[in-house]
């Protein structure tokens, strides 16, 4: 039994509490973080990082340059025309990757956390006006459901130009390319309910091992044709596009390819630490993708007839077999880091308040990270093999391809301005030019993008869109719910005053889960109005989703007395932890307040929506609203309360 203290109190003061930190303490983003490791550490992270962060742009080579010269809006794989595109990738790689992603976005980090969201709830503490909130807003999701297309298409993209080199190395089953193709893709998604812990093992050698073959295939290549290294100098790119413009711009859209995955290293960086994928990238990664893009343009040089299988051609005969099989690997690689790349969006958004709950499965004990999300899993299998069979080839993908990349990357630009300008304060004219020029290469890349919209680019636009109605309508008809919840809701002091001091009170613990941090849950009145009694002793308890990756210990848990044995609970969580509410309420008892689970009864209210003609949202978005809601996970389940301990009681609510 906990000490009894004043009303309005904070019960009790053992141990600090958030409202009790001293507020000058200075937070040090980087104490914890892996990429402040040094020495071998960081070296073994670095090793890592190669197996999980560069799957998507190291599988890039295998139709990058393929769909350049053999493409919808194919370039003649003349000299000219092949020193000038390698020219212009070779710079793609260093200004969008190397400059932007890799130096610039690593430091828009949110404690630690990288990607789209991570970087929306870092410029959302901005203080900004009403209209520049919802504008940054409407950026921040938008990148995150270009998301979601964006790991439909690649997952099929980069097996598919994987098992598609079996068009060289054994002509007579071109035929199954597809069933093979689907095969390895349905395979890939049934095992992600074991986790990625034992394949994840696998990741990093087989990826290494994928660097060192494409470079070692790019060398060959270029002692043989030594002058495709003028394509280094950015003359040639320069020429390039005064020359043919039309036909450089139109480029861009299989240039774009090579870059594909370049935001996976920012939104990767919470694993690994910006010195390790740093590390990984300059003296690993791009050295190897170079030689490989220098390799394949060297053949082109000396064979033009190559053009229709650059990659694949650039072996023996007798390699072309191996090469695909370690090159499906890769692509599966690839395929594993885009999707759960989509469950941690799935995770962060549930948390951030943009998705209902869903299920969620830990796959791991001691990695936070593993998770796995049912319905996600599946719809992702559903949609990529959906692509699958309707594209049929990689080259009809890259018309698909693209689009979705370029906006994330245009909508990540326009974030880190605000940043340069309104967080990190640089010099006007300095972050002026910097943004400038991010910009314009982005506009430009998104640009030449968008002519492929009626060729296949709408399915990731049109996944997206449908991403951005499901994020915002969740999002706003929250809001409503709350202001619902609100305007109904009996203060705490008025239902204390009015409570029968003869009203039965039963042994135990009753914790009410509420939405609100003020208020009466309306599962009490009800509780109250039927059963007649009230527990011993109250919780009302509300979940905080704090903009942070994570919340530590010390500010986990909020408590205040608020009379007659009532308590109100503040359980604070960041948007990448493990929301445990039993093992939250645990960590009162270095407070002196005890949790029995056998004597504590957890109190939901299930909601059921009522779409009305009240101001909010338009009617078809509240029906949308009303179905999200009941296809909820109840939060039983979320919040891994025990499920003998738990009473649901139903209401109503219109909005």
């Amino acid at each position: 039994m906990n000490n009894e203290t004043a009303p309005g109190s904070t019960v009790p003061p053992v141990g600090p509490l958030a409202a009790q930190l001293p507020a000058h303490i200075p937070w040090d983003p980087y104490a914890d973080d892996p990429g402040s490791a040094t020495g071998k550490r960081l070296w073994l992270l670095a090793f890592g990082a190669i197996g999980v962060v560069f799957g998507d742009i190291g599988t890039s080579p295998l139709y990058a340059l393929k769909e350049a010269f053999d493409g919808p809006n194919r370039l003649p794989p003349d000299a000219a025309h092949v020193l000038g595109l390698l020219s212009l990738i070779t710079w793609s790689l260093v200004i969008v990757v190397t400059l932007k992603y890799t130096l610039l976005m690593m430091r828009a980090d949110n404690k630690g956390q990288g990607g789209s969201l991570a970087l929306l709830a870092l410029v959302a503490q901005v203080p900004k006006g009403r209209l520049m909130k919802h504008a940054v807003m409407i950026l921040g999701i938008s990148a995150g459901a270009l998301f979601y297309g964006d790991s439909m298409i690649t997952p099929a993209i980069s097996v598919l130009g994987a098992v598609e080199g079996l068009e060289v190395a054994l002509p007579a089953v071109q035929n199954f390319i597809v069933p093979i193709t689907l095969a390895a893709l349905v395979a890939l998604f049934m095992v992600q309910s074991h986790g990625t812990a034992v394949v994840g093992r696998m990741f990093a050698p087989v990826m290494i091992t994928w660097f060192t073959v494409i470079a070692v295939m790019g060398v060959h290549q270029i002692l043989q044709e030594p002058r495709v290294l003028m394509a280094l100098s950015p003359e040639y790119a320069f020429r390039f596009f005064m020359r043919y413009k039309l036909a450089a711009f139109l480029s861009l859209g299989a240039v774009v390819l090579v870059l594909t995955g370049a935001e996976a290293l920012y939104a990767d960086m919470g694993h690994f630490g910006r010195k390790p994928i740093r590390r990984a990238w300059f003296f690993f990664v791009f050295p190897a993708l170079l030689l490989n893009y220098l390799g394949q343009g060297a053949l082109l040089l000396a064979d033009p007839k190559a053009a229709s299988n650059p990659f694949y051609r650039m072996v023996p005969d007798w390699a072309a077999l191996p090469l695909v099989g370690l090159a499906t690997l890769a692509a599966m690689i690839a395929s594993q880091a885009v999707i759960s790349g989509a469950f941690s969006l799935t995770r962060q958004a549930m948390q951030l308040g943009f998705l209902p709950r869903m299920k969620t499965v830990h796959t791991s004990a001691t990695e936070m990270g593993q998770i796995y999300i049912p319905f996600v899993n599946w719809m992702l299998l559903v949609f990529v093999v959906a692509l699958v069979l309707g594209f049929k080839s990689s080259s009809q993908f890259a018309a698909a391809y693209g689009v979705a990349v370029t906006g994330t990357m245009l909508i990540d630009s326009v974030l880190v301005t605000i940043v340069m300008f309104m967080i990190w304060r640089w010099s006007v004219w300095l972050a002026a030019l910097i943004a400038a020029g991010l910009l314009v290469v982005d506009i430009a890349f998104f640009a030449a993008n968008a002519t492929k919209i009626l060729h296949g680019g709408w399915f990731p636009l049109a996944v997206g869109t449908a991403a951005f109605v499901l994020l915002t309508t969740w999002k706003r008809g929250r809001e409503l719910l709350m202001a619902r919840r609100s305007e109904e809701a009996m203060p705490e002091d008025a239902f204390l005053k009015s409570l029968n001091p003869n009203v039965t009170r039963v042994p135990g613990t009753s914790v009410f889960l509420s939405g609100t941090r003020s208020g009466v849950p309306h599962a009490l009145l009800h509780n109250l109005k039927h059963n007649r009694v009230v527990h011993e002793r109250v919780v009302f308890l509300t979940v905080v989703i704090d903009e942070v990756p994570h919340v530590g210990e010390a500010k986990r848990l909020e408590i205040q007395h608020l009379g007659r044995r009532f308590y109100r609970f503040i359980v604070r969580y960041g948007y990448l932890d493990d929301t445990d509410l039993p093992a939250a309420l645990r960590s009162a008892a270095r407070f002196n307040f005890e949790f029995n689970n056998m004597e504590t009864s957890f109190f939901l209210g299930r909601d059921t929506i009522i779409p009305s003609q009240r101001p909010g949202m338009a009617l078809w978005r509240e029906r949308l609203f009303a179905w999200m809601t009941r296809s909820a996970t109840s939060a039983m389940d979320f919040f891994k309360l025990p499920p003998n301990r738990v009473v649901e009681l139903g209401t109503q609510v219109e909005i």
